[in-house]
């Protein structure tokens, strides 16, 4: 079996959208960098290496996305994408609406304990 399917709470999102959820932990991932260059480079005070996570935080939601075939804002939507890019489809059973919206929070607890992990080791990086 090589198409993926809609399965509530598990995956709402096919090869596509998968794709498309790495390119934004890439795109994460670069500004993470550039943020941390760039604080290094004006030596900037240590508080101010919180506004790290805000990028971290991208790549983060990308990341865990693409890993558990799921996206966060379709599951609050009651949506899914499992076909070709922009053949959204409404989620039409209640339970299905609220594993959907369990596991967006789920997966949003994830980013955001990895991007506060990830911000609290820069934030104790001596530089």
């Amino acid at each position: 079996m090589s198409e993926i399917q809609y399965i509530p709470g598990s995956c709402n999102i096919g090869k596509g959208e998968i794709k498309r959820r790495q390119f934004v932990a890439l795109i994460g991932l670069f500004l993470s960098i550039s943020t941390l260059v760039t604080l290094i480079s004006i030596d900037a005070p240590t508080t101010s290496r919180i506004g790290i996570f805000f990028p971290l935080m991208i790549a983060s939601v990308g990341f865990i996305q693409s890993r558990s075939k799921f996206c966060l804002a379709y599951g609050f939507a009651g949506t899914f994408n499992v076909g070709k890019l922009g053949d959204i489809s409404r989620v039409a059973s209640p339970e299905d609406r609220a594993a959907d919206r369990k596991t967006a929070l789920t997966i949003l607890g994830k980013s955001l304990l990895l991007a506060a992990i990830a911000t609290g080791v820069v934030l104790v990086l001596p530089f």
